[in-house]
């Protein structure tokens, strides 16, 4: 189906999360006519304040899809930059940690490069900023339907209808687009639930973590294959969302003049994500909420450090809730059509690599590039959709695959016994080896950059 500047894309988006919403942004400043159906009621719903890192790939995406004014702001409301990459024991010992002098001048990424992290309640506002006019609340798609002169109907479950020229299912692992579009591209469970929490970072929590944890983000390692994510985030306004004094004249103007800041609570604090395997928890762990969660932490944590503990045990209850890791398998490619997906409605991803919400970015940013050209006329909108799905399965599925090495239950290392035991201790020891050879340190972060996109040439 050929597209000419005379027949314009009308391109209908199904899911206001962070891919949809930053393709949105680029399709809009691209002159492309867009539209984005939520089921949330309002742009207020469904705001979890946990922390996502932005690597140097999600932050050319927001770079390329937004204005410069609100590119700034979203640099402007980020947390301090993580410094540190930590490993830990769950007795508090360290086994590996790399800080910003592990790299040499020469070898360290550029400013722009550097991994941010926002509040994904943070994130998600600035990313509605600007385009309110074309972002449909309340709207609950149920299925599409092709229509003979090459358009697409999305219908929702209030009756109502939306036809464009191409529909990008956005809604996240759940989505009912790709459910409809690609039945056999499942999602499995890796073994693995992870019990998440927010504990306010205080004079009394700051305490109990030594400063590379501070200063960084931690994974700490427990018996059985338990793991927990340590990393505490502080934002650059204060408890009445008001800019913190000595941050700069150019952050404070950018905080003070945005107004999705008002829909945004969150405040300091430190954010922990403990996983374990299924087999070790109760089965009914998917329905505990709040002080259910904090209590089986504390339950499953007995013999860990009493810091540890500590900083479990004064979370906000109502920050906690369960999470079943799921992840996609990499399916071939399919014949491209006036429907396509991006983020995690094609390529749901474990956190172990954490750069699942900024594949989810480089799609749109992708994405917006070739429809655009083909809003020029530069190429039929199905080759700007085979385009577009060529590369995005390939740096997808390649990040599927390294993130389900990374946190997967069925591993060894969660086993019980003697076997469970020895790779556990093995993983260690690797660990601490790695940490007391500089070059060795030097070549695995230089790698984890390089994968995070860091120098990366725009090959997109």
């Amino acid at each position: 189906m050929p597209t000419t500047p005379s027949t314009p894309l009308h391109v209908l988006v199904i899911g206001a999360g962070t891919g949809g919403l930053c393709l949105a942004q680029g399709l809009k400043r691209a002159g492309v006519s867009v539209a984005v159906y939520e089921r949330d009621r309002s742009r207020r719903d469904g705001l979890q304040g946990y922390r996502v890192g932005i690597d140097a790939d999600g932050k050319g995406a927001l770079r390329a899809n937004l204005s410069p004014e609100l590119y700034e702001t979203f640099v402007a409301t980020c947390a301090q930059r993580p410094l540190y990459g930590n490993q830990m024991t769950h007795r508090k010992k360290f086994l590996f940690s790399a800080g910003p002098d592990v790299l040499k001048a020469q070898d360290q990424p550029a400013d722009e490069d550097k991994d941010e992290s926002v509040s994904r309640m943070t994130l998600r506002q600035l990313l509605l900023t600007g385009v309110e006019g074309v972002v449909h609340f309340g709207k609950e798609f149920t299925h599409y339907e092709k229509q003979a002169d090459g358009t697409v109907t999305a219908h929702f479950a209030d009756g109502g209808t939306a036809t464009g020229t191409l529909i990008v299912g956005a809604e996240g692992a759940n989505s009912r687009v790709r459910a409809q579009y690609l039945p056999h591209a499942k999602l499995v469970d890796t073994g693995l639930v992870g019990l998440t929490g927010k504990t306010p970072l205080t004079a009394e929590t700051r305490a109990l973590l030594p400063p590379e944890v501070r200063e960084g983000v931690t994974m700490v390692h427990g018996p059985k294959g338990f793991l927990c994510i340590l990393h505490v985030m502080r934002f650059k306004w204060d408890e009445e969302g008001r800019p913190k004094e000595g941050i700069g004249s150019t952050d404070a103007e950018a905080i003070s003049a945005w107004p999705g800041l008002l829909y945004d609570n969150s405040r300091d604090y430190i954010m922990w994500g403990f996983a374990a395997s299924e087999k070790w928890l109760p089965s009914g762990v998917t329905r505990m909420r709040g002080a259910e969660i904090q209590d089986l932490v504390l339950k499953k944590t007995a013999d860990w450090h009493p810091d540890f503990r500590q900083i479990f045990s004064l979370g906000d209850p109502g920050s906690s809730f369960p999470l079943v890791i799921r992840t996609s398998e990499p399916i071939e490619q399919w014949e491209p059509s006036n429907v396509t997906l991006i983020g995690d409605a094609i390529h749901t991803m474990t956190p172990g690599r954490g750069v699942g919400a900024n594949t989810a970015l480089r799609d749109a940013r992708l994405l917006t590039r070739k429809l655009a050209a083909a809003q020029r006329g530069e190429q039929p909108l199905l080759d700007a959709v085979r385009a577009y799905e060529t590369t995005m399965t390939s740096y997808a599925w390649d990040a599927v695959v390294k993130s389900r090495a990374q946190m997967d239950g069925h591993s060894v290392v969660h086993r019980g016994g003697l076997l469970g035991s020895l790779a556990r201790g093995g993983m260690r020891t690797a660990l601490r080896t790695m940490n007391r050879l500089p070059p060795l340190k030097r070549k695995i972060i230089a790698a984890e950059t390089g994968f995070r996109g860091a120098g990366r040439t725009d090959e997109d």
